[in-house]
């Protein structure tokens, strides 16, 4: 794909540096629930970050200076610009609304936000509250080393993705969802999370069919991006993590379901047809 030259977007905040205050997640189960959802990028945190209030942090985030020159905020502004041209249009055009366009909040380590507190080990994602998007840039160098999904399209598909829960949310989806999630059973509640999540993919495609004059993606790009979902589906991070599948306990798809999702959304290009609730088995 081509991105470097390409114009910005305004609306990146570059928090690195700064370090977040109050209490922080702590440790023991909140820990490694935090590191599974590393692999897992995406959904609303207020979900989940309820329910993990931790003790005090053991110390605060250092200061990190961003290099006057970076690559990696430069790539997600232009991504990030891509899809307001794109999500713009089809607003525009498919929904006859007006695209309200999300922040990307790039930070390093903690950060402070309207869902509470959280850290990189979330990955990268959305918050409804204050509608940004919040990522660790280091995330992408584990998604090349840890996940074995590397290639700058595969990292764009992460932030296509987070604004696709944004998408929802603009939609009533995501508030509609998670006020059903909590009144619901933890598996239902899971379901549901997991047709979120697959829409959520199902928007990235369509980010990528639109965008496609922009990024100039090729055959590899769509391999980069078709493995990335395949190496963050539940049932491929699950055998990673502990070695077998428990399918009750899936909150993002399998890789298969991701994959499919993205590709429908690529292909199609529409918003009517990434109606993953209706369906029986999505």
């Amino acid at each position: 794909m081509r991105w470097e030259d390409r114009r910005e977007s305004d609306n990146v905040e570059d928090r690195r540096g700064r370090s977040p205050r109050g209490v922080a997640i702590g440790g023991g189960m909140g820990a490694i629930v935090l590191a599974i959802i590393i692999m897992l990028m995406g959904g609303d945190p207020s979900q989940l970050l309820g329910g993990l209030q931790g003790g005090t942090a053991p110390g605060t985030q250092g200061s990190v200076e961003a290099p006057a020159n970076d690559p990696g905020k430069k790539f997600a502004s232009v991504i990030l610009a891509d899809t307001e041209e794109v999500w713009t249009k089809v607003f525009r055009e498919q929904l006859g609304e007006q695209y309200v366009e999300p922040k990307l909040v790039i930070f390093t380590g903690q950060v402070d936000f309207a869902c509470g507190r959280a850290d990189s080990g979330m990955g990268p994602f959305y918050c409804g509250a204050d509608q940004n998007v919040y990522i660790d840039l280091s995330f992408y160098q584990t998604m090349a080393d840890q996940l074995g999904a590397p290639g700058d399209f595969a990292q764009a598909y992460v932030i296509a993705h987070e604004v696709g829960h944004h998408v929802q949310k603009l939609l009533g989806t995501l508030d509609k969802v998670n006020n059903a999630r909590r009144q619901s059973s933890e598996r239902q509640a899971n379901e549901l999370s997991v047709r979120l999540e697959l829409q959520a993919d199902f928007y990235a495609g369509l980010w990528a069919h639109h965008a496609q004059h922009l990024t100039q993606m090729d055959e590899q790009d769509l391999r980069e991006a078709l493995n990335a979902a395949k190496q963050i589906g539940d049932d491929a991070l699950q055998k990673r993590q502990q070695g077998y599948v428990v399918p009750h306990a899936f909150t993002h798809g399998t890789s298969e379901q991701r994959m499919k999702w993205f590709l429908a959304g690529y292909r199609s290009g529409r918003v009517k047809d990434g109606d993953t609730f209706s369906l029986r088995n999505p």
